[in-house]
């Protein structure tokens, strides 16, 4: 058997005060997560942040910085995921199709997050939210992708 870990992003987008959030219909689960998903074969890492951000909220974000590689071994299953967590600022609303697993996007205070823990998608979400708390943050160009 070969072993496939999954690459994904994460973004952490902030507006007054609030963090974005997507709650989306997964194995008949509601639950919530940040706007994230897989980066598709030969995509840039911040592209994909960017696309996935729009794909799953309407909205188009500037990426402030980085968070990090957050490791998940999703239980009961051998997947192992890589996600690759930035920040990002609201630069504006497009539209408000999302991809079909999307429910809603929803402006949440983190007291609001903290009580869903139960519905969050993965650990990764609050860790994710945590550290963004915490002020953790990375240059954008400690990421090299090589040009295309």
């Amino acid at each position: 058997m070969i072993w496939k870990p999954h690459a994904t992003v994460a973004t952490i987008v902030t507006l007054g005060g609030k963090f974005l959030l997507v709650e989306e219909l997964i194995d008949g689960k509601r639950v919530y997560n940040q706007p994230a998903g897989h980066v598709d074969e030969g995509e840039r890492i911040v592209d994909a942040a960017l696309r996935e951000t729009l794909e799953e909220t309407g909205w188009e974000v500037a990426l402030d910085a980085f968070l990090g590689v957050y490791t998940y071994l999703a239980p009961g299953t051998d997947r192992t995921y890589y996600r690759f967590c930035f920040s990002a600022t609201p630069t504006r609303q497009v539209h408000q199709k999302y991809d079909k697993e999307i429910i809603a996007p929803h402006w949440l205070a983190y007291e609001e997050i903290l009580a869903l823990q139960p519905r969050l998608r993965s650990p990764l979400v609050l860790k994710c939210i945590e550290d963004f708390r915490s002020g953790r943050r990375f240059p954008l160009e400690i990421l090299w992708e090589a040009p295309r």
